[in-house]
């Protein structure tokens, strides 16, 4: 059966500002929150910028970091609170498990971070992402350390995936906030994405990877017309 996902119209800017927006009900003043990286999460911290409550925010990326000081956002680091009341960020697929693939922006590290230090993961993300099985868009990022790059490159490619060390615009290897690299990796449907990502971090030289697997909460899904549908974990 063909994922319907493939077909779907990519949520457009004035989709996600709507979905930001309708995000800002899950906050509360005085909350510390993650903030996202991505069209979706920085649509988000614009809204909550705009609206003005007071939170502060752990930021998982420096593009976030400087949007959210921008719009006048409390920025603040785990060392200044270990535990957060929830973040919200956006994802590149997301299975009907709510399982994810993240990390097309390159932050993944950071958000897995994050995200686990949160009490509540509340995911927001245009209809084209929902997918019936992770792999659906054939890339999943990993990162790595530049020194081992060419043996974990190795050592992913004897899993099954495709691995490739992804390039900017410019044609130069692109660096993470944490000076690695991302290798991008061809996949198909990926039916054990928790076995997955438990062999992919047995590579000396793999920092990360992006399957968020059980860890979102809440998925919030912009829709055509302006609709917002919610979905929820099953514990």
């Amino acid at each position: 059966m063909r994922d319907g996902a493939l077909a779907a119209t990519p949520a457009s800017p004035q989709e996600l500002e709507a979905l930001g927006v309708y995000a800002l009900r899950y906050v509360k003043p005085g909350q510390t929150i993650g903030l996202g990286t991505g069209q979706a999460a920085a649509a988000f911290i614009r809204a909550l910028g705009a609206r003005g409550i007071p939170v502060r925010g752990v930021p998982t990326s420096t593009a976030s970091e400087n949007l959210a000081s921008e719009v006048g956002i409390e920025v603040v680091t785990l060392a200044d609170c270990p535990r957060l009341d929830a973040t919200f960020d956006g994802a590149d697929e997301v299975s009907p498990r709510l399982d994810l693939i993240k990390g097309w922006g390159g932050a993944l590290v950071r958000e897995k971070v994050v995200a686990a230090a949160s009490r509540r993961r509340i995911i927001l993300v245009g209809a084209a992402k929902i997918v019936s099985r992770l792999g659906a868009h054939g890339r999943l990022p990993v990162e790595v350390l530049p020194f081992a790059a060419p043996f974990a490159i190795r050592r992913i490619a004897a899993l099954g995936l495709k691995p490739v060390i992804r390039v900017d615009e410019s044609g130069r290897e692109f660096f993470t906030d944490n000076g690695n690299l991302i290798a991008d990796c061809g996949v198909n449907h990926i039916k054990n994405p928790a076995r997955l990502e438990r062999e992919l971090l047995e590579i000396p030289g793999v920092i990360g990877t992006g399957l968020f697997v059980q860890m979102a909460d809440l998925v919030l899904v912009a829709e055509s017309g302006g609709k917002i549908r919610t979905l929820r974990r099953n514990i």
